[in-house]
């Protein structure tokens, strides 16, 4: 199987928009396979948008070697080319000295040569420089060819291009013209979700444009060229067991997929289904609550939809009845935001004229205000034995603009060793069997949580 990866030279690149428009070109005529290297929800959404195909994520500093070789053979079965996205800068990765964590060391685990995008404006020859500097950086990174993004005009191409392929032999393979058309809508927290922004009139023609735009300045046929060669094996048993042998569904878990909450990895669903649960999804924004046997609030953007939230009071009562009779409920970061009394949102936060609050579901005393501190980064820790749904180390990711107070004596579950929660060092908060945390983990990484969750929904029964 041929195999690409993208990265930039440093966050801001481009290598977001010039990804998406590759994965759509190559999407035509073939079952492109993408990735995104890194805790993150918003860029994949995109590129399984543009493929039909689910991105799947690859993070060395929150997955073992095994489990991301594993991953990438399972989420390539079925496809012609796999297509990896980078985070970042190429070297960014957990910490300044090592490169966990960072895009180099998911090229260095699957052996795939890397694509930089490299931001050429106002510079030249200096681009020579600046790759020539990557090459030595990490000799064990094969850079097999470059992408210019930012060019200003056909001289500034043909210097840097000029300059790139004779002081580090490797192909230019496209230039991408300087223009803000191509620019994708963002917020406090990175591009809107896919999900939300396909309701706007003008997102699917600023996608179709970034496409044909970034497709008459790259040599496709060369950038194919460049793909590896990869032989990763195709075995999903390692991680989800053998599909043939998933028992029929016994239980039923409510997953909330909206607007407002969005961010779930796909494995999530795989796990669940080979544990013998059938997930239902429903809108917290216009649905009643389904019955079912357990319920997940993933992450996404509730202050970006607080009123809607407090309109669809018997919702919000519901999960506050379901969460109080034992039913066991799970939720990461706007989840945590829902189960709390209410939203504040400060003066000024998103032209609000004066402070604004809205009541959510009451399971944790306390509120969310936002705007805050903006909090991004691994997570590391303990889940206690008083957590119903297992005892285990774990490592995630936490990214926010909120600031959650609740009420004394709430009981943490979750210790932190790297990281800050919801407290201090505390996170993952707990009534009954319901839990709620800062903390993104991701499904292949914390299995045995997911399937003792399942567990207790079917001893809820």
């Amino acid at each position: 199987m041929k195999c690409l990866m993208l990265t930039g030279d440093r966050s801001g690149s481009g290598k977001t928009s010039i990804s998406l428009a590759i994965a759509a070109l190559l999407s035509r005529e073939r079952s492109v396979q993408t990735f995104k290297v890194g805790m993150d929800y918003i860029d994949p959404s995109y590129l399984t948008a543009v493929t039909g195909r689910p991105c799947r994520n690859l993070d060395s500093f929150v997955m073992e070697p095994g489990e991301i070789r594993s991953l990438f053979g399972y989420g390539c079965q079925g496809g012609d080319i796999a297509l990896i996205e980078g985070v970042r800068g190429l070297f960014e990765g957990a910490d300044a000295i090592g490169d966990t964590g960072s895009t180099a060391s998911i090229a260095k685990y699957l052996g795939i040569g890397v694509v930089l995008v490299v931001d050429a404006r106002s510079i030249t020859r200096s681009a020579a420089a600046l790759v020539k500097g990557f090459q030595a950086f990490d000799p064990e990174v094969d850079i097999c060819g470059v992408i210019f993004n930012n060019i200003g005009s056909r001289r500034h191409q043909e210097k840097a291009t000029r300059a790139v392929e004779h002081y580090c032999g490797v192909p230019v393979i496209g230039a991408v013209p300087r223009t803000d058309e191509m620019k994708l809508t963002m917020r406090h927290l990175g591009l809107v979700p896919y999900r939300e922004g396909q309701v706007h009139t003008d997102f699917h023609k600023r996608i179709d444009l970034i496409r044909d735009v970034i497709g008459r300045h790259l040599d496709m046929d060369l950038l194919l060229e460049t793909a590896s060669d990869c032989s990763i094996p195709m075995d999903s048993r390692d991680l989800f067991g053998d599909t043939a042998d998933h028992p029929d569904p016994d239980i039923r878990i409510g997953v909330a997929y909206d607007e407002a909450f969005n961010f779930y990895y796909p494995e999530m669903f795989d796990i669940l289904r080979a544990c013998g649960a059938e997930c239902i999804r429903f809108s917290t924004l216009d649905d009643r609550l389904p019955e079912a046997d357990g319920y997940i609030f993933g992450g996404g953007y509730p202050e970006m939809f607080a009123a809607d939230l407090e309109a669809n009071a018997p919702m919000r009562e519901a999960v506050c009845e379901v969460s109080g009779n034992g039913t066991p409920v799970y939720a990461e970061c706007g989840g945590l935001l829902y189960l709390t009394d209410r939203i504040v949102l400060n003066k000024g936060w998103q032209g609000c004229d004066e402070v604004s609050s809205y009541e959510m579901c009451g399971v944790f005393p306390g509120e969310c205000r936002m705007p805050s501190r903006r909090v991004l980064g691994y997570v590391e820790g303990v889940s206690g034995r008083k957590n119903p749904f297992g005892a285990f180390g774990f490592r995630g990711h936490e990214f926010h603009y909120t600031d959650v107070r609740l009420a004394p004596g709430a009981e943490y579950v979750y210790r932190l060793t790297r990281g800050e929660g919801i407290a201090g060092r505390c996170d993952g908060v707990l009534a009954d069997r319901t839990l709620a945390s800062y903390s993104h983990l991701h499904p292949v990484t914390c299995r045995g949580m997911l399937e003792r969750f399942a567990a207790c929904c079917r001893e809820s029964r």
